[in-house]
């Protein structure tokens, strides 16, 4: 099973480009705060919420609304950036529901796709994105080459990089690069089990040199304190917020976790 789900993902990023999903023709403005700057003196915790409908491993989380009316919701509980899917497969996201939480709030937002495309990363700065995901994984297993050249290419377009990690191995290269940000993610893409102990273990050792997000699995205020005494500085939540009845309560108590 491995391999062939993330050979699915880069399939349908395929799938997707072919598709025309990602030439849209719009020109749209980025966020005027920093996410990075936020990071360093939230008093709280900081978190990267996830505007997601569908996804592998869970199906169907939400039925489909207006992603900007849950963009702000997540906001209004203390949300400081957002995460919106922009692939279509598996996923249900869009570039269009990319645009209309751009288009509603003036928070940084992070293009959350598969990335295996120069194409994408164009799109991104179109629709206004300040941050795109690259996955340490898929270039380490060659479906996706230059890494340097990916992120050079986003920093020229004036985009910042979160680069998602999930073993030491990956984590050790993903240091050796120029991303704005490394995220740890605690689910594993070959078996899509979540073990948040991921984080400890990846950032045992480590001197502190970048900021680093914890990702995926992260349910409740003990998780983040958790994660944070890990050495985590932010927090990557989707699933258990896009699930809750109350987006904006279940918001709130996760950042005042501290």
């Amino acid at each position: 099973m491995a391999e062939n789900i993330l050979r699915k993902l880069v399939n349908n990023s395929q799938a997707a480009i072919d598709d025309g999903v990602y030439d849209v023709d719009v020109d749209l403005q980025q966020s005027n705060k920093d996410f990075k700057q936020i990071i360093k003196i939230n008093p709280h915790a900081t978190l990267l919420t996830e505007i997601k409908f569908a996804s592998p491993s869970l199906g169907k989380i939400r039925t489909l609304t207006d992603p900007a009316s849950v963009a702000k919701q997540m906001i209004a509980g203390g949300s400081k950036a957002l995460s919106v899917l922009t692939q279509p497969h598996l996923f249900n996201g869009s570039p269009q529901y990319f645009m209309k939480v751009r288009q509603a709030v003036d928070v940084p937002l992070l293009m959350k796709d598969i990335m295996i495309d120069k194409i994408q990363i164009d799109t991104a700065k179109k629709i206004g994105a300040d941050f795109i995901l690259l996955i340490q994984s898929l270039f380490d297993q060659k479906y996706l080459k230059e890494i340097d050249e990916f992120i050079d290419y986003a920093h020229k377009k004036g985009l910042e990089i979160l680069l998602e990690v999930h073993t030491k191995e990956e984590f050790e290269k993903a240091l050796k690069t120029g991303a704005d940000l490394i995220g740890i993610n605690n689910r594993n893409l070959d078996t899509l089990e979540i073990d948040l102990k991921t984080t400890e273990r990846v950032l045992e050792g480590y001197e502190r040199s970048r900021l680093i997000l914890s990702e995926s699995g992260i349910e409740t205020p003990e998780d983040i304190q958790y994660l944070k005494k890990c050495g985590a500085d932010a927090f990557l939540i989707g699933s258990s917020i896009m699930k809750s009845d109350n987006i904006e309560e279940q918001v709130k108590k996760l950042v005042s976790a501290y």
